[in-house]
This record gives structure tokens, sequence and C-alpha cells, in this order.
């Protein structure tokens, strides 16, 4: 056996020593004896190394397949790319927020056939290169399509980290760090709705935090509808603002409610609840023999951005006996500004409500919680199924800690260390600036269009989302007929169109409820500059006034 120390053998990942077998970083084999290291293996030893390989299924055994050393390349390559490419032009205005190609033309562009052989590295790399290059930018300051919007340097940090680690938050054996990182969240939440105290957990989606909150309140009206199911039952019936967000439909479909049990209540010109029609509608369906058991209101509406009057509901449900949630996944972020914290006066009197920081609070997609008043372990007792190979009563620690049978899920992410971070970072002040420059930069940009030619407001807004008509100059001096209503309503679609094949911004558009096609812009990132305002208004104006 050579007695060189530097000499190294070329047999990825293993590491041998007389007694045992472990791994070393780089791959490198070296022979250990009583505390000496030897420098390598001879040609004799190696062939005898091979002769004693363990196979099972004609599949060697020994050591690990994967090499490391390529591996931590291409990672290091990868993210090299994603920071120049991502990170370093999301707030550069001069690149395009999209590089529109049509699905047809996207798949000849895109190498999509996965092969029964690996690729190489360096084309691998092109790949991303090609994924980046045909992704809308949502971090651009001029992506106002969604209810989310902007990079947070912080958040995507505990992205990566998140990504690195891949952890799943369903005991504290195995994910101690976040369960308790989610517990200073969750706490720090129902702090904000204005509860003394609460339980919650994070979920994948404000649809989903509305589905939970559904069925826990189906399951305090009737326990016995976890083990016996829906046999037996009167008709269940829950009411919610006809511009309440479309997973209450999907919800009370999913949960075997049934679409035709939710009652939708008419809203003020606003867009809000109106509670008296709420307190109709409750009379009739019990006059009916229908069950009332659930009431949702919305704080902060995906179209309009209305608020419901949550104490005038509070009363409603108080004196019905019905559960109250509150969707607040849009506009619950306004809970931290102590200037808009009065559009949810009255939420501390709700049940449940849903709250998603990846919306107003950047804290990255997706980042949802759904909170609970109630702290007799609801959720735990609605949701548990008692695995015994997971929550094991008898561990040598705390098992309360083991939080992950209040949830449908088994594996789950850790979101809420997104919104840790950005918190950590950014301070409770922070994050109040934040809302409250969005909410300034919105008052700017209503104020802008109500100054120039061709623009019209729906509404005057009470939150971030800004709805609009650009009227082309061919139909400005045209009397506000069906005629003007049906081709005002083609000019948005095609106002997108062009927007999108430009690549200069991305703003959305809809019919809302008898109105024609509009525009809703919504402000969030604090990358959004008083220019961009102008830039979004006069690139509308130079795309449509040839209409």
């Amino acid at each position: 056996m050579s007695s060189d120390p530097d000499r190294e053998c070329p047999v990825d990942g293993l590491f041998l020593e007389l007694n045992k077998l472990t791994f070393v970083k780089r791959g490198q084999l070296r022979l250990e004896h009583n505390g000496h290291r030897a420098g390598g293996i001879d040609q004799q030893e190696m062939v005898s190394s091979k002769k004693s390989a363990v196979l099972v299924d004609g599949v060697i055994l020994n050591g690990p397949t994967t090499d490391a050393k390529a591996g931590e390349k291409f990672v290091e390559e990868a993210c090299r790319l994603i920071m120049e490419e991502v990170v370093l032009k999301a707030t550069d205005v001069n690149e395009k927020v999209c590089e529109w190609r049509s699905p047809e033309q996207l798949k000849q562009l895109l190498d999509l056939e996965m092969r029964d052989t690996g690729e190489p590295h360096h084309r691998l790399l092109e790949l991303c290169q090609d994924v980046i290059r045909y992704s809308v930018k949502t971090n651009h300051p001029r992506f106002f399509n969604q209810l989310y919007a902007g990079l947070d340097y912080y958040s995507l940090v505990a992205r990566f980290m998140i990504e690195a680690l891949n952890p799943s938050v369903y005991t504290y054996e195995v994910s101690p760090v976040f369960l308790l990182v989610e517990e200073a969240v969750l706490k720090k939440m129902i702090e904000f709705i204005g509860w003394k105290e609460g339980d919650g957990i994070f979920n994948p989606g404000g649809s989903v935090s509305n589905m939970y909150a559904m069925n826990l309140a189906r399951y305090k009206y009737c326990p016995d509808i976890k083990e016996k199911g829906l046999s037996g039952l009167p008709r269940l019936i829950l009411f919610t603002s006809a511009e309440c967000h479309y997973s209450m439909k999907k919800a009370a479909s999913f949960l075997g409610i049934g679409t035709d049990n939710v009652c939708f209540v008419e809203t003020d010109g606003r867009g809000k609840m109106i509670p008296d029609e709420l307190e109709r509608q409750i009379w009739q369906a019990r006059k009916e023999g229908a069950a009332p058991f659930l009431v949702c209101a919305t704080s902060g509406t995906t179209v309009l951005g209305a608020f419901d009057p949550l104490d005038e509901i509070a009363d409603i449900c108080e004196r019905h006996g019905l559960w109250l949630h509150v969707d607040a996944s849009w506009g619950g972020s306004a809970l931290l500004s102590r200037k808009h914290r009065k559009l949810l006066h009255g939420v501390h009197r709700a049940d449940s409500v849903a709250w998603n920081p990846h919306k107003m609070l950047m804290a990255g997609i997706q980042c949802c919680a759904l909170l609970v008043k109630d702290k007799s372990d609801l959720l735990k007792k609605c949701y548990s199924a008692k695995a015994s190979y997971l929550f094991q009563q008898d561990k040598f620690y705390d098992v309360s800690y083991d939080t992950g049978d209040k949830s449908i899920q088994c594996s789950r992410r850790p979101d809420a260390f997104k919104f840790w971070m950005t918190w950590k970072a950014l301070g409770t002040s922070g994050l109040e600036e934040r809302v409250n420059r969005a909410l300034a930069l919105s008052r700017y940009l209503v104020e802008e269009i109500k100054k120039r030619e061709g623009f019209k407001l729906l509404l005057e807004p009470e939150y971030a989302n800004i709805c609009f008509w650009y009227i082309p100059p061919s139909l400005r001096e045209m009397e506000e007929g069906p005629e003007f209503w049906a081709k005002l309503n083609l000019v948005a679609p095609a106002i997108k169109e062009r927007m999108m094949k430009k690549g200069s911004l991305m703003l959305s558009y809809q019919p809302h409820r008898g109105k024609v096609n509009f525009f809703r812009q919504v402000v969030i990132s604090p990358q959004v500059s008083r220019e961009d305002m102008d830039f979004l208004l006069d690139e509308i104006d130079l795309l449509g006034r040839d209409m």
C-alpha cells in the first residue's frame, strides 16, 4: 500500500476505515488506521474492493452514485444565472414585463421533451435561460396584473433556504425551527386581528383557508359529521357577499354542501354586503326549513377592493348563532397600518379570518394563513386523523408542537418562514410603510385619472384596486347608449393584447356585474414609483388612441 498522504483515489464519495464506511465531501477515497491516514489504495486492493461489492438485483450498492462535485457546480452556475437574469433585472423598467409567444410558438421554442437519457449541464443551463426569458416578470415594477407583485429580497432568501432544506412542517422532530417560526408568526397575526388568543395554520392559498373555515364552521354546528358524514343532516346553507371570491362556491361544492346552498347577499354601489339583505335572507332560509350555519364577509374584494361592514354583520351573526368568517386574504394587511386598519373595523368579532401575506406584504407565493379565535383545539378536533406513525404520544418532547394533525395536508411547506424573514428585516413599521405607500400611490393614480381626458373611474376606491375605463378619441363624443358600451367593451381587451405583445406592462381587465370591460390596476410593490403611474396612463393612451 502506498504511503503517499496526498495521493487521491478517483472513486466518488467514499471514505474507508478498517472498521466502518463513511462519506467524505468531494469524493476522496482514503484509508485510515488507528488515527493515521494512509495515502491511497493500490491496484490490487481496488480489485479486491470491487470483488467485495454488494449487488442487489444487479445494482451495486457500495457508495453513492451522485456526482456531488458536478451537482454543486450546476447549482452554483444556476444561482448565478438567477441572480443576473432575475434578481438584478427585477427593478429595471427598461426590461420587458413579458416576452409574449403563443402556446404553439412557445412549444417550438422550448425543449419540453423528456428523454431516456439525461442532458449535459450546459444544456440544462440554456433551458433555465429560456424559462426565465419567456416567463412573466412578476417582479417588474410595471406588472400590475394580479393581487401580488414585486420582489421582497428577504422573502426570496427564505424561499431559497426552504428549497435547499426541503422541510415538511408536520412534526417538531423533522421541522423544529419552522414550527416555532409558524407559531410566532400566527401569534403576532392574531394580535393584529385583536384577539387575546387563538389558533391557526398556514395553507396553500386563501381558497384553501376559506374551505378550512367553511368545514370548521360546519363541524362546530354538527360535530357528528366527521364520523357519520352528510346523511341525516338538514339542508345546510351559508351566506356570502355577491362580490365574494369564487373559492366560496368551490368550497361548497368540494365539501358536499352544494353551490345551490350558497346564498349570495346583494351589495351596495361600492361592492359592500348590505346587512339588512343578509338578515332578510337568513330569515327566509329558516322559513324554508334550511339550517344556516355560516356567514362569510369579505375584507378587500378581488375586483373592487370593497370591505364589508363587519360590525353590523357580526351583530346579525350573534343574533342568529352563526359562525362569522372574514375572507381578508387581500385586505388583511391593512391591519398593520394605523392609518388604514379602520377598513377592517370589527374584524376582532369574527370566528375565523383568512389573511394572505403574499399579497400586499409580498411574502412570496404562497403564504396564506387561516386564523381561528377558538382556543379549544377545534382545528385539531375537526381535522385530526391521529396517524400513529407520525403523531406518537410517547415521544421524548412536548408533542403539542406536532401541529401537522391540524391540517388536511400531510406534507406542508414552511410558508410562515418567508413572512417571518420579511417581518424580521423590516419590522412592523416597515410593513406599515409598505401598506401606506401602496395606498398613497393608488390615491395619486386616482387623481391623475380624474385629470386626464379619456379616462373614467368606475368608483372612488377605498383600497389599492383602481378600476377605470379608457375611452379612445373615437368614442368621446358618442352618447353613452348601448352602441357606446358595446364598442367600449372591445377597448380594454384590444389594449391588453397590444401591451402584452409589446411587453411594456401588464394590467388586468374584466367585465363585472353589468359593467363592460374595464381595467383594474393594483399597486403593491415598493419598487413602483410615481413615474410608473404616469407611464401606465401614457402607455394606455398610446396603445389605444387609434381605436
